[in-house]
């Protein structure tokens, strides 16, 4: 390198970053969202920024795994390293072509990510990064080495290296660090090293290759056997404690063939297909799993009609609840959660904040059942892709080692939307109709963000994470609740879970056209290899919104048509075979209760059923019309007798708020219910002859003579029958859970062009060179660089500078206070003076300001060359 490019090269991060142009700082801050928040004053607060240790954390967590190796290899390297030795590290002497092509992507997304700087000559890690990376025996690197020689023979005395470097059959040198030095050239030299190695015991080999993929530390005794004294004497062991040896970091890569990672995995692993079905089958059976959706969620909404489950005092569902939920709907409790949240996260479910607090269904629900199906399924199926909420840690323990309940506190997991989105996208990588191997499925989002934590325990060398991890269990949950949910269908995503992403249209494989489907298991797909997708903005609410209509409209049409009609039968049944009118299901609903769900419903009439439509405000005449209206087939007798006998007996007696009293024209009813004994517990006495009073509340007693087979209704102040709407308890207007987001949004367009035209005018301010004032002899500031003080004039020489630049027109360096007390450095080019205020057009700001000129610290004129 010549002088003048070292000139050139740069000696900080903040150099680096300042010669980069604004698409590169853009895509910076863009995939580094922390570092714009709030928005830095210059370049190098933005490089002290992307320095820190929590930013750096969070930048190696989104990492692919090639590019962490990456870096790794880089924390195991001399610093500064030349690319060829990042090579080296990384695809071995022997240079792996396929980790050659992929080294310069890798590379170049380091150093877009200000996690590498420098020229490909002198390629420099953070240091925050190295200090992670690194290994330590605190920490042992993933890459398995150990220290280098120099460091782990800090603090052993002269006379021992010199000993090591006899017995290598180096010679002697005058100091330790020349011998040290000696020594890693050695380890260093292949053809040299490959002799050393040659000339030792097959059990001293056997150590070593126990040894070189790491750990690389080891135990000794205090007369260690001869083939481990042959390792010590030659400095290929080196003891770093009292019975412990390491394996230098030199002689672990020799003995690798120069590798820093065992296999180095360039190439994600491929999604592959288990079986592939048509597309109209997937899309079908889709359908039928969002119509069960439906289906189940406005059943869990009627079940919690009329007030639900107790809210716990911590918030959420109890244990109990639960299960009752779980037996209500029918599926297991893991299940029922899902459903639960999902209704909640859709804002149809809320608390009701009364005193004895209960779940109760939202105003919303009622305006979500107007909407036509399509629509309320995509609503739940954006709610699901969005949400943070994870029902499937319910039952699990937090922090505090408390249980996680459904509809509780502590069920975020910010990480949750990020990985549903990205499962359905590798699903729609896949060939139209394809279902993936589940295990290909978390093993490519495993390459994709491999790192939990800057120190997470991985098997050393492979790369490959515990099963257990929270994206793998995520991910798991995203295949089996697409399914739930209609989005994939057999596995495979139906073409309105595609919409829901926004993907294209899937490709079809060619084979496939036109020649059936296999449907088995057996039938395997070939591998699907996927690129590595581009790393893009998310997606704004218009273009959420504009995907979920999409999904709404191609589901639409693959819906059933909704039935006017129902088979009557005479065991008191009524089948639907299809799904219902809303209207028709609602009536239907209250009139009889589900005795089976599929393909077809099953509905059965009892008294019980036939008095809830009556006390709903259905007449007898109103239900018999509407069953005549309704069936295919005509009423069996049974039933209208049926109907007939409840309605008879219906509202006879009146109820009402005493506490409560029962009223009856015919006093021969009131004698029988005073003769009878399970009546005691109601505490009624005549208080004439066709009027009883109660001690119950009203809900009681109505509850009390319907166990004891009357069939009595309620009654207003005014003496009418008050109507028991199912729908009658709703809870306030309540807005739905808003997802936590995992560390600040991505900014869009018009913040990043703010942000970047803010950092440029302050890094302008903090670094335009200036000419040297009154108080800048012997402080290193006249003609240079401001490096971070304010300039200090007196208020006199300020105004009469500022003067004499609206004049010249030049620009002037100020210091300026606000109102807050923050001190900034700004480039200004006074405009006018009066007033006590100076206006200029702010090169700092970009735009004509007005500054008090007592906030104003001191001015100086900008040097001759400023450009």
């Amino acid at each position: 390198m010549s002088t003048e490019e070292k000139s050139a090269a740069p000696r900080s991060l903040a150099e680096a970053l300042r010669v980069r142009d604004d698409v590169s700082l853009a895509a910076l801050l863009r995939s580094r969202p922390d570092l714009i928040t709030p928005v830095p004053t210059d370049l190098t607060q933005l490089a002290t920024r992307a320095g820190t240790r929590a930013s750096v954390v969070r930048a190696l967590e989104r990492l692919d795994r090639f590019t962490l190796q990456t870096a790794e290899a880089l924390a195991v390297a001399p610093d500064p390293a030349s690319y060829r030795e990042l090579l080296g590290l990384m695809a071995g002497d022997e240079e792996d072509p396929a980790v050659a092509a992929a080294l310069p992507r890798a590379a170049a997304l380091l150093r877009e990510q200000a996690l590498v700087w420098g020229a490909d000559d002198r390629l420099r890690l953070v240091r925050t990064a190295r200090e992670l990376l690194a290994p330590s025996p605190q920490h042992p690197s993933p890459t398995g080495l150990g220290p280098t020689v120099r460091e782990a023979t800090a603090g052993m005395s002269p006379g021992r290296i010199q000993e090591i470097l006899a017995a290598a059959g180096l010679p002697s040198t005058h100091d330790s660090v020349s011998a040290v030095s000696a020594l890693g050239a050695l380890f260093a030299d292949r053809r040299r090293m490959a002799a050393l190695l040659a000339a030792l015991p097959a059990e001293s080999r056997e150590v070593l290759d126990r040894l070189v993929w790491g750990p690389p530390y080891g135990q000794v005794t205090h007369d260690p056997a001869a083939h481990l004294r042959a390792l010590l004497d030659r400095g290929l062991l080196l003891p770093t404690a009292p019975g412990t040896v390491v394996l230098p970091r030199e002689v672990a890569l020799h003995l690798r063939a120069g590798r820093a990672h065992r296999a180095p995995e360039p190439v994600p692993p491929p999604v592959e297909a288990a079986a592939t079905h048509r597309p109209q089958v997937v899309d079908a059976t889709a359908a039928g799993q969002a119509l069960a959706a439906l289906a189940t969620v406005d059943e869990l909404l009627k079940e919690w009609d009329e007030g639900g489950p107790s809210v716990l005092r911590a918030g959420g569902l109890s244990v109990r609840d639960l299960k009752r939920t779980a037996v209500a709907l029918d599926v297991p409790e893991p299940v029922a959660a899902f459903w639960v949240e999902l209704a909640y996260g859709a804002g149809l479910i809320a608390s009701d904040g009364e005193a004895d607090e209960r779940y109760a269904a939202t105003p919303a629900y009622d305006e979500w059942r107007e909407l036509p199906p399509a629509e309320r399924w995509a609503r739940l199926a954006g709610t699901w892709l969005t949400a943070t909420r994870t029902p499937g840690v319910v039952g699990g323990r937090d922090a505090k080692d408390r249980t996680l309940s459904a509809l509780g506190p502590n069920l975020d997991r910010s990480a949750a939307p990020e990985v549903r989105h990205r499962v359905l996208a590798l699903l729609a990588g896949l060939p139209e109709g394809a279902s993936p191997v589940a295990e290909s499925v978390l093993a490519r989002l495993r390459w994709e963000r491999p790192l939990r934590g800057p120190r997470q325990e991985r098997e050393t060398g492979s790369g490959a994470a515990r099963d257990d991890d929270l994206r793998s269990r995520i991910a798991r949950w995203t295949l089996s609740e697409a399914e739930l949910l209609g989005v994939t269908g057999r596995g495979a995503l139906a073409a309105p879970g595609r919409a829901l992403i926004g993907a294209p249209e899937a490709p079809r494989p060619a084979a496939a056209e036109g020649t059936g489907e296999p449907e088995g298991p057996g039938d395997k797909l070939p591998v699907h290899h996927h690129r590595t997708p581009p790393v893009t903005a998310p997606p704004t609410p218009a273009e959420r919104a504009a995907a979920t209509a999409t999904a709404a409209r191609l589901l639409a049409p693959l819906f059933p048509e909704p039935l006017d009609h129902v088979l009557l039968q005479a065991d008191l049944t009524a089948v639907a075979p299809g799904p219902l009118e809303q209207e028709l299901a609602d009536v239907l609903g209250v009139l009889a209760d589900v005795e089976s769900k599929g393909g077809a419903t099953v509905y059965r009439f009892t008294p019980g059923s036939v008095r809830r439509a009556l006390d709903a405000g259905r007449s007898a005449a109103d239900l018999h019309a509407f069953l005549a209206r309704h069936s295919r087939t005509p009423v069996p007798q049974p039933l209208t007798y049926l109907i007939d006998d409840v309605a008879r007996r219906h509202g006879r007696l009146r109820v009402g708020a005493a506490s409560a009293y029962v009223r009856c024209d015919d006093d021969a009813t009131l004698d029988e219910i005073l003769a009878d004994k399970r009546a005691a517990a109601l505490g009624l006495r005549r208080l004439a002859p066709t009027v009883l009073a109660a001690q119950a509340d009203p809900a009681a007693l109505l509850e009390g003579l319907r166990a004891i087979g009357f069939a009595p209704a309620a009654e207003s102040a005014a003496g009418d029958v008050l109507i028991a709407r199912a729908d009658s308890h709703r809870t306030p207007p309540r807005a739905a859970p808003e997802p936590v987001p995992d560390g600040p949004p991505a900014p869009d367009d018009t913040l990043l062009a703010a942000a970047l035209r803010a950092v440029r005018a302050g890094d302008l301010a903090s670094t335009t060179p200036r000419k040297p004032g009154p108080g800048d002899e012997g402080s290193g500031g006249g003609g240079g660089a401001p490096g971070g003080t304010l300039p200090r004039t007196g208020a006199a020489e300020t105004l009469a500078t500022m003067q004499a630049a609206v004049l010249t027109g030049e620009a002037l360096w100020i210091g300026y206070v606000n109102a807050e007390g923050a001190a900034s450095q700004r480039v200004i080019a006074p405009i006018r003076v009066e007033g006590g205020f100076v206006t200029a057009y702010d090169h700092t700001a970009d735009e004509v300001r007005t500054y008090p000129l007592h906030r104003v610290t001191g001015v100086a004129e900008l040097a001759d060359d400023a450009g």
